[in-house]
């Protein structure tokens, strides 16, 4: 299925063969920010079939069954479908589609290329890879990474330390912050007066803290009622068994992945949020929309005690900061929050300030728009 250009529109055609077709960086704050800016956007990405949603030309590509089958036979088939859409600008979110970005710009067309995380420090955490080979691959890849760079029109990236790896003049830091009010749910249970839930929203693995968390929860004393809600998917699955197996989760509450709607109802009813992640090289430097969001619907936060996540947490006065590699550290601070309810909402109620005044998408956007109005 295929949706016409409207006439005199400037065309962008978005790319990505790794990330969900509701993306909320790509679709909800990108995507939608350019149609609501008048742009005619397309979208190629996985999905269930070819759509319009909000005013986003969804066009959908095959799932994969291997990621050796996504990394090279998806990418050349979002090659040809992207040709064929004779877009003014392709805006692409993934590193495996850089020959993609290479080839279309060999034909004449501009390109802004997405950088979400740093690409040599995730390597480094790459189970997949042997990790004798994890160096040598991080090495190649920043290498092809910075030189495919000079080719493109703009580079856009999630965080300043990203940004020092590519040349200034084209590169805009678009952080990934909230957009203000979406998860807020109106009439949402008073904070003191909801039950003692915890809650951690995002991907579920080992380094992102899971262990710790399930042991937190175990360590924390029957009569606070305390209880743990995860909000996404386990990777790998057999993660999932190995925490089932835990004391601790029987406080568990396990919702797996929730649509912005149901994400804010279950924010709503929780007394703080978790972003624990453990102090691997490409967290240290990045701020987690994750923390943003907990801010955004007045959650006090419990982090990772990172130089750069303290700054916020402890600057903001919104939440408390551990060590994520000690579940009673976690648990600790888990019951502090618990049994200090004012000081707790306070907390909350300062991040959701910080978060309307100046860690928003409003403020986002004007940047992602300003480089369009650039290229264009």
């Amino acid at each position: 299925m295929r949706f016409t250009k409207r006439c005199c529109v400037i065309k962008i055609c978005i790319l990505t063969t790794v990330h969900p077709s509701f993306d909320t960086r790509i679709f909800h704050k990108q995507a939608k920010s350019l149609v609501n800016a008048g742009y005619d956007v397309i979208l190629i990405v996985q999905n269930e079939k070819s759509e319009v949603v909000d005013g986003v030309n969804i066009i959908t590509l095959p799932r994969p069954r291997t990621r050796f089958v996504r990394m090279f036979g998806l990418t050349w088939r979002a090659f040809f479908m992207a040709r064929r859409e004779r877009a003014d600008i392709y805006h692409f979110h993934d590193p495996e589609l850089i020959p993609v970005g290479l080839l279309l710009k060999l034909q004449g067309k501009r390109l802004i290329y997405d950088v979400h995380e740093d690409l040599p420090k995730q390597i480094l955490n790459k189970d997949w890879i042997p990790r004798p080979l994890r160096k040598l691959v991080a090495g190649a890849a920043r290498l092809a990474e910075e030189l495919a760079a000079w080719a493109f029109d703009g580079i856009v990236v999630a965080t300043q330390a990203i940004a020092k790896r590519f040349l200034a003049s084209k590169t805009v830091i678009v952080q990934n912050f909230p957009i203000p009010n979406e998860l807020v749910v109106l009439n949402s249970i008073p904070y003191q007066s909801r039950s003692a839930k915890i809650i951690y929203v995002g991907g579920i693995t080992a380094i992102r803290g899971i262990r710790e968390m399930v042991q937190a929860i175990s360590l924390l004393p029957e009569s606070s009622n305390a209880s743990l809600v995860l909000v996404g998917e386990f990777s790998p699955q057999a993660l999932e068994v190995e925490m089932r197996s835990l004391s601790g989760w029987k406080r568990v509450k396990f919702i797996g992945w929730q649509d912005r709607p149901s994400l804010g109802r279950l924010l709503g009813e929780a007394r703080a949020g978790l972003v624990v992640l453990h102090p691997r090289l490409n967290y240290l430097e990045a701020w987690p929309v994750k923390l943003f969001e907990y801010m955004s619907v007045g959650l006090p936060v419990i982090a990772s005690d990172f130089p750069l996540w303290r700054e916020i947490v402890e600057g903001e006065r919104c939440g408390l900061v551990v060590n994520p590699l000690d579940p009673r550290a976690i648990a600790e601070a888990i019951q502090y929050l618990l049994s200090h309810p004012e000081e707790a909402e306070e907390m909350g109620k300062r991040g959701q300030q910080a978060v309307k005044e100046r860690y928003n998408w409003d403020i986002e956007k004007e940047k992602l728009l300003s480089l369009y109005r650039k290229l264009t």
